[in-house]
């Protein structure tokens, strides 16, 4: 068991020595001192399953709750189910004895720390979805007891962890003899995860971790918990601060994607390569950070997080058009992409209905399996709605996940990347820049390719999209 780092050493002090501390506080903050916490992951995806092992690595024992059997099973066989986790470390750690895959609610009662890590979705009117924050706050709140700690990592609007969250589990359990009280007999912060999947130089031990609670000694409990597991916590004011911080973070990122996909769409109007124009723009050594333009946003939070702002904008009577036009810039990349991919088969005499369309890559983004809101969904579904016989490959993903955003997409597979394939195709139109996808093949071999990501040698057959 690893020691706790100096820095939360002296966090503990300066809790002891400095806030006022009821008994369940000081009771839970020696568990964390000690590594003697078992902690309750609650959500063991993306998010989940890395901050599992990051608390286990420092010693804590570790409990993984999840209302899907099929993780839970996996998970207690030491299987990985997340390609860029190696199968390896789950094994150890549903070896090492303190390690505990469950759907069983009952087993939340075991817990000091409980972290949830679970989606949060939009409506198809484009409002938060918090259905399953709210489900997860229940089963937390039939089994709270005095002396835990509860922490929100699932991204959501400023406001959610104290105007929801802490009215559902201070509210009367059956049975139990009054209510508990956040503060004194439990503890509420938020936190908001930063996983990065498949990024090799930044993971959950390396990776700051903003901190807010609810009132100022939940923050510090939570401060002190994450302090024991990353190197290096950011404490903010209150929990909507860290609400809001992470929204700002995705906010920034959605609105320059928007920007680059704006500008790539002007400059190809004018003649322009919008790549090389990124180039030269990035030699400039301050004052410019580069985004890339693509066929569209993907992935759990740039296509959702900014909507969460927006809403409570309107809420408090705001709106916010900045970000409500860099949304529909974003949405609206699949259809530019279809237009060029038309415009380039017409050029060769080719009509899009009855063309062979092979889409290079599914995952919203490159090296890894997450396909989650990753605009080839938008793409395939236009395609073969347009008459085209549509097929992909993507290395990472052996088939098409079902979606409910996409219900009507047929049960594709991934279909082998050979030269006699790709020579069979009318067009391959690549929107994710897998690393392990031989590009040089696919421009000896497709008589046509619609490049959205600038990774295909130059040559004829090649367009850029």
């Amino acid at each position: 068991m690893e020691r706790a780092p100096p820095a939360a050493d002296f966090l503990i002090h300066r809790i002891v020595s400095e806030d006022p501390m009821t008994p369940h506080a000081a009771a839970l903050l020696s568990r964390i001192h000690s590594r003697s916490a078992t902690v309750a992951i609650l959500g063991m995806g993306y998010v989940g399953l890395p901050l599992a092992m990051a608390a286990h690595d420092v010693g804590y024992t570790i409990l993984g709750y999840d209302v899907d059997p099929a993780k839970v099973d996996k998970l207690s066989r030491g299987e990985s189910y997340i390609r860029h986790i190696r199968p390896g470390k789950v094994a150890e750690m549903a070896s090492s004895g303190r390690f505990r895959a469950t759907n069983d609610e009952a087993d939340l009662a075991e817990a000091d720390v409980l972290i949830v890590c679970v989606p949060t979705p939009l409506t198809k009117q484009r409002e938060p979805d918090m259905r399953f924050v709210d489900a997860t706050a229940e089963s937390i709140a039939r089994r709270l007891r005095p002396g835990q700690l509860v922490v929100l990592e699932s991204t959501t609007y400023p406001g959610t962890t104290d105007e929801r969250l802490r009215p559902l589990l201070e509210s009367a359990r059956a049975g139990a003899p009054a209510p508990l009280t956040c503060g004194k007999d439990f503890f509420l912060a938020f936190s908001p995860e930063r996983e990065d999947p498949g990024n090799p130089d930044y993971g959950t031990h390396t990776i700051p971790k903003v901190v807010g609670g609810v009132d100022p000694l939940s923050g510090d409990l939570a401060e002190s918990f994450y302090a024991s597991i990353v190197q290096k916590v950011v404490r903010v004011r209150d929990a909507r601060t860290a609400e809001a911080a992470k929204l700002t973070e995705n906010v920034f990122r959605a609105v320059n994607i928007a920007l680059v996909n704006e500008l790539k769409v002007i400059y190809d109007r004018m003649g322009i390569d919008v790549w090389d124009v990124l180039d030269a723009a990035s030699t400039k050594p301050f004052g410019f950070m580069r985004f890339n333009p693509g066929p569209g946003w993907g992935g759990h939070c740039i296509p959702l997080d900014p909507f969460y702002l927006t809403w409570k904008a309107r809420e408090v009577g705001l709106t916010s058009n900045f970000i409500e036009h860099a949304g529909e810039i974003n949405r609206r990349m699949p259809e530019y992409v279809i237009e060029k991919l038309i415009l380039a088969l017409n050029e060769r005499g080719k009509c899009l209905k009855g063309a062979k369309i092979l889409v290079l890559g599914v995952a919203y983004k490159r090296d890894i399996d997450d396909p989650r809101e990753s605009p080839a969904f938008e793409i395939l579904d236009r395609l073969l709605s347009l008459g085209a016989l549509a097929a992909y490959h993507d290395p990472h993903i052996p088939e098409l996940p079902r979606t409910r955003d996409w219900p009507g997409l047929p049960h594709l597979r991934s279909v082998p990347l050979t030269a006699e394939a790709l020579a069979a195709q009318d067009a391959v139109l690549v929107v994710t820049d897998h690393r392990a996808v031989d590009y040089r093949l696919v421009a000896a071999h497709a008589p046509l390719v619609l490049d959205t990501r600038n990774v295909v040698p130059p040559g004829k057959n090649v367009v850029k999209g």
